[in-house]
This record gives C-alpha cells, structure tokens and sequence, in this order.
C-alpha cells in the first residue's frame, strides 16, 4: 500500500467546509487563545477535548496549572476573537472577565463556559489532543454562537422554525451508534 502525501493548502480548503464555533481557552495566569478545535467527547464521565499547537506559548502556562475554562463566544464577541487570537500583548488588558471556580477566566458575556481539570494530554501531529474533566459549568445566554466557516466568521442565519422535538434525544442520547 502507498502513501499519498496530502496537500496542506487543499486539507485546510477542504476542512474549512466543516464549520466550527469557536472558544477561547483560559487559565491561571492569566493565559489563553482563540480554539476551533474543541469538542463535547463524553456524557459519563462529562469530558470535552481541545487542540492546541505543539508551538502554542499558552498551553504550557495551562499544563501546569493543570486545568483551563473554555469559554463559548456569542456572535457578539468576534472582536474578543480577534484579541485571543493573535500572538503578543497582554489580551486580558483588552476584556472584562471573573475568575471561574479553578481561577481560571470567565470572559465576560461568553455563550456559556466550561471549567475543566485536564484529565489526559495525548500527542497528536503538530498539536496535542487535551482531555478535560468539566467540574463545573456556566449558565448559558440565549444569544447566538460565533461560527468560523470556509476561513471567515459565519452566523446561523435566521431561525423560521423550531428545531424538530426529537432533536434534544439525538444530541443527549445514550444510544451506541451516537456521536457521543
């Protein structure tokens, strides 16, 4: 069997098709970063995953703090994006946040959020896979996500229905064919 070498430029085109919300990551510090590459992985024990870059400058202040919060950006806060996701300068200096249970940084007007304990970190190409426990979870707002889609902030559009009534079973299901 022959390996086929796969394009970086056409892998980032072809995955930008997927869109993605996106978070920023805190810790202690305090540090953080702009994330799409975050996911629910387990209802029991709740876990949630992200991906920062091997050459990522946060994720080690966030390793040895040993946990990090997950904050849910509303479509309101594509400037805070912006903020967490450029290198340099103090980003806290820019954004009003609170500390959430494990001092880690709530921003203020976040979706929701989740704080986390890191429970495994797992070696992964250029990035590492980091598993987190949740220990504790924000109330969420009614406001919409912020969405990155095709390399540009995207929004949902409008909402002319509501959501089919078995939607809640297929997204919280414990069925073994689930996504989760």
């Amino acid at each position: 069997m022959s390996v086929v070498a796969v394009d970086q430029a056409a892998f980032r085109r072809v995955l930008g098709h997927f869109g993605t919300g996106v978070v920023v990551i805190t810790g202690a510090g305090p540090v953080g970063f702009a994330c799409q590459s975050f996911a629910a992985l387990s209802l029991d024990p709740p876990l949630v995953l992200f991906c920062p870059a091997r050459k990522s400058r946060a994720w080690p202040a966030l390793e040895r703090a040993g946990h990090f919060c997950a904050n849910v950006l509303s479509e309101s806060q594509q400037p805070v994006s912006t903020v967490f996701g450029r290198s340099g300068d103090d980003k806290f200096a820019e954004v009003s946040w609170s500390p959430a249970p494990s001092g880690a940084p709530v921003l203020t007007g976040a979706l929701t959020w989740i704080d986390c304990s890191i429970e495994a970190v797992h070696e992964a190409g250029d990035h590492y896979i980091v598993v987190g426990r949740v220990e504790t979870l924000g109330e969420t707002t009614p406001e919409r996500p912020l969405l990155f889609y095709r390399g540009a902030y995207a929004g949902l559009g409008p909402t002319s229905q509501p959501p089919p009534p078995d939607l809640e079973a297929f997204l919280t299901g414990l069925h073994p064919d689930d996504w989760m």
